[in-house]
């Protein structure tokens, strides 16, 4: 089986055909997917879609653009939160210093607390970098039992290095069928630290790209890493697959 390690399906143009999202993964092969929250709204809407499907996971927590929500008692709700059995990791959470949608300093203090929240429950993060690639690996080293994965990942492979040695995953997008500079990067760096994802409705793969994305098209990014490293498709799908799985200990 294939697992999209990274989705947005709550949001609203998936809500009159959630079903068929769903039904349309599973027959690609696509049998479990982890929904992922961005502040206590979606996180929320996240678990709801993972009581209501047997194969959809979820994740709490506050991504950097929101972080300036984030009220003084957010992580005891978000620590209330992750006790639900079908949620697997804090995140999103991170830095992004592209946008200014939340003041950089804090940023850094939401997404130091979140990392230590992980690291107190026992959990694993899901991390978004942009233009933050020092001051994120800064604040991840600094939580050294903290084990996650960087979601999206669009740098060079001194920083995919970096991320390794920390004991972090890498995740891959629909961006690496369009964007030649990555393959480099898959090409040096082991399959056993890759994971793959759609980040849906976000980063349509070739050969979907102005279309909105789905669970179902991450198959297409396992089929552009077996391209690069010239290696079996099948390989690919078990090796992602044992990756997920063995980062996100909750998911059965």
């Amino acid at each position: 089986m294939f697992i999209d390690s990274h989705c947005h399906i709550y949001y609203d143009t998936f809500h009159d055909d959630i079903l068929d999202v769903i039904n349309r993964a599973q027959d690609a092969g696509v049998k479990k997917m982890i929904c992922i929250g961005v502040d206590l709204k979606s996180s929320d809407s996240c678990i709801e879609l993972a009581q209501k499907f047997e194969n959809v996971y979820a994740t709490v927590g506050f991504h950097p653009h929101e972080s300036k929500l984030a009220e003084p008692n957010f992580l005891n709700i978000l620590s209330s939160m992750a006790e639900n059995s079908k949620v697997v990791a804090i995140g999103e959470i991170g830095l992004d210093f592209h946008y200014t949608h939340s003041d950089a300093d804090i940023q850094r203090k939401v997404f130091i607390q979140q990392l230590e929240l992980a690291e107190s429950i026992g959990l694993p993060t899901v991390v978004h970098s942009r233009k933050a690639d020092n001051e994120t690996l800064e604040d991840i080293s600094n939580v050294k039992k903290t084990k996650g994965v960087i979601h999206c990942f669009a740098s060079d492979l001194a920083q995919a290095e970096r991320i390794i040695k920390l004991g972090y995953y890498i995740s891959f997008t629909g961006l690496i069928t369009f964007v030649d500079e990555l393959s480099d990067v898959i090409a040096n760096i082991p399959l056993n630290k890759i994971l793959i994802e759609t980040d849906s409705p976000y980063l349509s793969p070739v050969p979907f790209r102005g279309k909105r994305n789905e669970p179902k098209n991450v198959v297409e990014i396992a089929k552009k890493i077996a391209l690069i490293k010239a290696i079996d498709l099948e390989v690919v799908k078990q090796q992602t697959t044992k990756n997920t799985l063995n980062l996100f200990h909750k998911i059965i």
